[in-house]
């Protein structure tokens, strides 16, 4: 069970100060991120830990991570991203 400190801080962490990325990254943490497993949910977290212009440019298909554990984590947040309301 994930406890609400750790949706918090990456609820937190998620908010990075491009509108782009904000739109994309905090509605993935608050519906998205108690769902993952442990694995999915130490990427997303290494992922937040990584510059901005490489998120913006991996999350508008500008590139891709060099790493496929980061390369995955950013691809669900695409899909995500991509999925109506209603189907998340």
């Amino acid at each position: 069970m994930i406890d609400k400190e750790d949706i918090n801080r990456m609820r937190w962490a998620a908010r990075r100060g491009m509108l782009e990325l904000d739109l994309m990254l905090e509605p993935f943490v608050s519906e998205r991120y108690a769902q993952l497993d442990e694995t999915d949910r130490h990427r997303f977290q290494q992922l937040m830990l990584c510059e901005d212009q490489d998120l913006f440019a991996w999350l508008m298909l500008r590139g891709a991570p060099d790493d496929e554990e980061l390369a995955g984590i950013v691809s669900q947040i695409r899909q995500f991203t991509r999925s109506a309301p209603e189907d998340r």
